[in-house]
């Protein structure tokens, strides 16, 4: 009996002892992160009519739903001098300084982001997670991105060396006056990505010597049939036995797109992600007056290990290097009291996606 005590009041002073050591770090770790959860939707595509003259005129509306997005999240990361302070967070907003190395301040930041969004008719489900650490001298960073509209989905953490280059603007003669203000950061380590094998082509095994596609061979294969039973009225039948088309030319315009791409999506799925590992050299400048600012960032990955896989990127290259590659601009600048002017983009390309977003334009205030 004495024994059980014991142990209990053990129990009680380690959890007592553990409580006071998680709560103030979990505490310092969630201080003003923002938990944001929103519903959007607007009109899609206007009603489309479609005429038909196979059996006489006949006419039918292509109606596309309207478009929407469910959105939760939860974000703490510190806002750049140029960022305007939101009232609520719709998960809309447009950030690409998250996209950027370095954040404004020390230490970590997070974004942990889920939506479901459907768009001119297509529905995708898209994700985008990161946790980063940023000290004096080293950057960590983990990340999960899926993008269903842009086809790319991967996992990414990297460790890099941090080189903060001082008074740099000294040792370049014609740099302006002002952009030697800013802060300049120099970076390299390595990259780990899990992603599925980008770069293989399920349709290749399905190609004549001729470069042409065996497609209606892959079609019965896959469970079409060619019923050939009139030889004035051909039907093409789907795997449930529904006719799909009655004509070659409907069959090859319409239904086998639909077959290469269901087959190509059924080939992707069932192969098992894939690590790579490569050197990751960057760059990080920031730089925020009221009147000018001008953010900048790029990643390199120049160069990859080759582990010898059936699936590795460097036998679609040919068993050569290749370069992946991100960046970012945000740039502001107001010329006077009314007039000023802006661009802001990202551009990355991994494998052999490529996915980007830009925004620019000039503000005239009336007073």
């Amino acid at each position: 009996m004495k024994k059980l005590l014991l142990l209990i009041l053990t129990l009680c002073t380690l959890n007592v002892s553990a409580q006071i050591e998680w709560k103030p770090t979990f505490k310092k770790f969630t201080k003003f992160a923002t938990i944001y959860g929103a519903v959007n939707g607007g009109t899609s595509l206007s009603d489309r009519d479609v005429f038909s003259v196979n059996n006489g005129l006949q006419t039918s509306t292509v109606e596309t739903p309207y478009d929407y997005s469910v959105i939760l999240g939860v974000r703490k990361i510190a806002r750049m001098g140029y960022e305007p302070k939101e009232a609520f967070k719709n998960g809309l907003e447009n950030s690409f300084s998250d996209a950027s190395t370095i954040g404004k301040v020390k230490g970590f930041e997070y974004l942990f982001e889920f939506s479901y969004v459907r768009q001119e008719g297509e529905s995708y489900t898209n994700q985008h997670h990161f946790l980063r650490y940023i000290a004096d001298d080293y950057i960590l960073k983990g990340e999960y991105l899926e993008d269903g509209f842009a086809d790319i989905k991967y996992f990414e953490t990297s460790q890099r060396y941090r080189y903060k280059v001082e008074n740099f603007g000294d040792k370049i003669k014609d740099l302006p006056e002002i952009l030697k203000k800013g802060k300049l950061s120099l970076n390299i380590g390595a990259a780990q990505r899990i992603a599925e094998p980008y770069g293989y082509d399920p349709l290749e095994e399905w190609l004549l010597s001729n470069g042409n596609l065996h497609y209606t061979y892959l079609a019965i294969e896959e469970g079409y049939e060619v019923d050939f039973t009139n030889p004035e009225s051909i039907q093409y039948l789907d795997p449930t036995g529904n006719v799909v088309a009655t004509s070659t030319e409907v069959w090859e315009a319409v239904v086998i797109p639909t077959v290469l791409a269901d087959y190509s999506e059924k080939k992707r799925n069932e192969l098992d992600n894939t690590i790579q590992h490569s050197l990751i050299v960057g760059f990080d400048y920031y730089l925020y007056t009221k009147k000018l600012w001008l953010h900048s960032w790029g990643n390199l990955m120049p160069y990859h290990l080759d582990q010898g896989g059936e699936f590795s990127y460097h036998k679609y290259n040919d068993g050569k290097q290749w370069y992946d590659y991100s960046g970012g601009l945000i740039f502001g600048y107001k010329l006077d009291k009314h007039l000023g002017v802006f661009v802001e983009g990202k551009y990355n390309k991994y494998w052999n996606r490529k996915w980007h977003d830009f925004s620019l334009g000039i503000n005239y205030i009336l007073f």
